[in-house]
């Protein structure tokens, strides 16, 4: 059986099968907030490959990537691996959310 090629997973990264896990929210504890900056975006998804915790969220033709702030640990992965800077770390204590 031949699978088609637009059905393997980007660069080999394969989703996470659970959506939600509610014992494992770990975004609680964050000092850093990950802000995209959507105009500057390419869509490499290279902060999508790199992150430890699959908390980033791609988006589609409409819309830009988002970040599941119940799992981000504010790690800056994300904001080291962007070629184009669109992505950058705020204190958390900058929101009241």
């Amino acid at each position: 059986m031949t699978v088609p090629y637009e059905k393997i997973p980007f660069a080999g990264t394969v989703p996470s099968p659970q959506k939600e896990n509610e014992g494992m929210i770990t975004g609680n504890w964050r000092t850093r907030r990950p802000i995209l900056d959507a105009e500057k975006c390419t869509s490499c998804q290279l902060c999508w490959i790199s992150c430890p915790d699959s908390s980033i969220n791609l988006g589609d033709e409409t819309s830009s990537l988002t970040f599941n702030l119940k799992y981000c640990k504010g790690c800056g992965i994300c904001n080291e691996v962007c070629p184009v800077g669109a992505i950058s770390l705020v204190p958390e204590l900058d929101f009241e959310d």
